[in-house]
């Protein structure tokens, strides 16, 4: 590929992970907005619910579909999907109706966000992808910091409908050039046809199971029969998914790719990694305006740090990996997310805010250094057939742990500060878990204003002595992956083929 195409192509992707990322955050600012022209404050929270449910179950499906058809034109279809629900979103007369079309932008963010990195994985070496990769992953730190700037500039100048509308020019961009300039290989994609079943049964399995925790808590008890129906049926969903992938010709996750060591390693520490840092982030901004007393804005500023860390541990990574291989950088990674976790667990009311800074800076530094550093590896270490769902799948296992981290860190939140409030004069009458959401301004009578501090710092305790349990568990994985630098492990798996098996089963029954 000639260098002005490398050129188009990556700012193409850059561009395009960008509004997909965007989207996530960006939102969030001209709800209330929103809420006041169209109504349905009862599913406000869907707004945001659907785009995650939807972009999340259809990351490995798209992920397979690029390896059978190219990445050419499964980007263009997300790019498609994303623009058309942008479009739809803008045009919304009702919340009905914006939350159906954010279900269809997400669909295509489930397809840009993934096919970015897997593409970056196809054009560049392995010297320049695990630069690249740092330097895409600061776009998604830089999307996540400015995405409420962003809405709140478009929303105060012009429309909440310009939230949407923004992303089609840009994303038009992206797909004539990504049209134009990219040109794959024919010759190194997989063969095959599409798991249907699979694929049917990986999305009741996902949809069933984070809608029960998006639920569970809030508009049911964790205990009613609703909730615990939901994760049964995904239980169930998982079980027949498992039993058709390791029978069926082509399935939509190869199982062998966990045969391999590496891959395992990557998939476990991105689940738990994830778990803690999202699950932290989520809820980092309450303590600080909570129980520091500070500003809103200042409270959203304490995330940052994180960014920051995540963006800076990326390229430093790109620099590292070819000297000393996967494994020495997941260590220290996973040990400046142990020192930034362990930091959390000490803070109470009377906690300089500078300590909460460093923690999320030393865990975007790990998390930045990890990731990263996985899967550039993974990427080099699979065959081109397999790059697209091996990249995919990382992303999907890492947004399922953040999912489950936030969930439980706040349902775990919610738990204590409920019983805690309940014991104090007026107490009861304060909803606790309104008061997780970051965006609330904590308002309360002053004479339960310091009670509240107390309590809050004590119902984070164990939020943040749950994250620290995830960091060591993910500091012991990565004690876990193969010895050897980044090329010495790639000419391994080239020798021992054996770790990657063909995806047709020795025996598939009658």
């Amino acid at each position: 590929m000639s260098q002005r195409r490398l050129v188009a192509v990556t700012f193409a992707l850059m561009m395009g992970l960008f509004l997909a990322s965007l989207e996530v955050t960006v939102v969030s600012t001209a709800m209330p907005t929103i809420v006041a022209q169209l109504g349905g404050l009862e599913i406000y929270s869907w707004v945001f619910a659907i785009y995650m449910l939807t972009s999340t179950t259809t990351v490995p499906i798209f992920g397979r579909l690029s390896d059978l058809y190219g990445r050419k034109p499964i980007y263009l279809i997300g790019i498609f999907l994303f623009l058309l629900g942008s479009t739809l979103s803008g045009l919304s007369q009702s919340m009905t109706q914006l939350v159906l079309f954010r279900a269809i932008q997400g669909l295509g963010a489930g397809a840009l966000m993934p096919m970015a990195f897997t593409i970056i994985g196809d054009i560049y070496t392995l010297e320049q992808r695990a630069k690249m990769q740092g330097f895409f992953s600061g776009v998604w730190g830089v999307s996540s910091v400015i995405g409420p700037v962003i809405g709140g500039y478009l929303v105060d100048t012009w429309s909440w409908r310009w939230v949407f509308y923004l992303n089609i020019p840009f994303g038009l961009l992206a797909a004539v050039l990504i049209a134009v300039s990219l040109i794959e290989p024919v010759e190194e994609r997989d063969t095959g046809r599409v798991d249907y079943l699979g694929a049917a049964l990986l999305s009741v399995s996902v949809l069933a199971f984070l809608y029960a925790l998006l639920q569970g808590g809030t508009a049911y008890a964790w205990g009613d029969w609703r909730i615990i129906g939901l994760f049964a049926l995904s239980l169930a969903s998982v079980v027949a998914f498992i039993w058709v992938e390791q029978r069926v010709e082509g399935p939509l996750l190869p199982l062998n790719l966990f045969s391999d060591r590496l891959f395992a390693t990557a998939s476990a520490h991105g689940f738990v990694a994830a778990l803690a840092l999202f699950g932290v982030s989520s809820y980092i901004p309450l303590y600080v305006q909570g129980v520091l007393g500070t500003s809103a804005t200042r409270a959203g500023a304490a995330l940052t740090p994180s960014i920051i860390g995540w963006t800076s541990g990326s390229v430093f990574a790109g620099y590292l990996l070819l000297r000393f291989g996967p494994r020495l950088i997941a260590i220290g990674g996973m040990g400046f997310m142990v020192v930034g976790t362990f930091l959390l667990t000490r803070l109470g009311t009377e906690s300089a805010e500078m300590v909460v800074w460093a923690s999320m800076l030393l865990m975007g530094l790990g998390m930045g250094l990890t990731i990263t550093s996985y899967l550039v590896a993974v990427q080099e270490r699979v065959p081109r057939r397999r790059l697209g769902v091996a990249t995919s799948s990382l992303q999907f296992i890492r947004q399922i742990g953040g999912t489950i981290g936030v969930s439980v860190i706040g349902a775990v939140m919610a738990a204590r500060l409920t019983s805690g409030l309940a014991a104090l004069p007026g107490g009861s009458n304060i909803n606790a878990q309104s008061l997780l959401d970051p965006s609330t301004e904590l308002a309360l009578p002053p004479a339960i204003a310091d009670a509240f501090q107390r309590l809050l710092a004590d119902a984070l305790q164990p939020a943040f002595y749950i994250a620290f349990v995830a960091v060591l568990v993910g500091l012991a994985i990565a004690f876990l992956t193969p010895r050897g630098t980044t090329r010495q492990l790639v000419a391994d798996g080239q020798r021992d083929e054996a770790r990657l098996p063909s995806d047709v089963p020795s025996e598939i029954p009658s």
